[in-house]
């Protein structure tokens, strides 16, 4: 189950990289490294965090191939598609869940501390997206009023409430999802945002 959704998140995320990266006119290779470290960059960093070594992408070729192949794919249908900042968004929310539960799951299997369980789903959720953001030259969404990173927080917390309750795997994971995703897109519809800290120093 973990796997299908890993699966589909990094394809999700690669996309992302491939389409932000298209918006700043980068070349093929410029496209595929995006997509790389936005699939890939959130998972890397929290094995580097956790000291979980192999790093998980370096034992499966297959997952880099996968990558560069959705980031090349978004590259041909973007061409096609008038609404791509909504697929853009949607993509974007579906990693973020997906990763954040992964994330969790990889930290409780290592027997580490809640918080720091938390704190691993939140990594892998968000960190491939500010890598990806960055290297385009963009604002991070985490870092924009958007209920963001939250969201990841949200599904970490309630992913781990489940596991404790001890309800299955199976459905941990898809209730978990369900929830963020939902809590992810409502967000964008509605348009929910977190307090911003706007700090203007005058002179006089």
């Amino acid at each position: 189950m973990l796997t299908l959704i890993y699966l589909i998140a990094i394809t999700a995320e690669a996309m992302t990289g491939a389409l932000a990266a298209g918006r700043r006119h980068m070349d093929i290779f410029g496209v595929a490294v995006i997509a790389f470290l936005t699939a890939l960059g959130g998972g890397t960093v929290r094995d580097i965090v956790l000291g979980r070594y192999p790093i998980g992408w370096t034992q499966h070729p297959e997952y880099v191939l996968l990558v560069v192949a959705g980031g090349l794919a978004a590259v041909l249908v973007a061409r096609y598609m008038r609404h791509l900042n909504r697929l853009f968004l949607i993509l974007d929310a579906l990693g973020l869940v997906a990763f954040t539960i992964i994330g969790c799951d990889v930290a409780l299997g290592m027997g580490y501390h809640p918080v720091i369980v938390v704190m691993a789903g939140m990594i892998t959720g968000i960190a491939g997206g500010i890598l990806r953001d960055v290297l385009c030259n963009r604002v991070p969404i985490v870092f924009r009023r958007e209920l963001y990173a939250s969201v990841s927080l949200l599904v970490a917390i309630l992913y781990l409430g489940l596991n404790h309750l001890a309800v299955p795997h199976d459905w941990n994971v898809v209730a978990s999802f369900a929830f963020g995703l939902a809590l992810r897109l409502t967000a964008l519809w509605r348009e929910w945002q977190l307090p911003v800290f706007a700090y203007r120093h005058d002179h006089h």
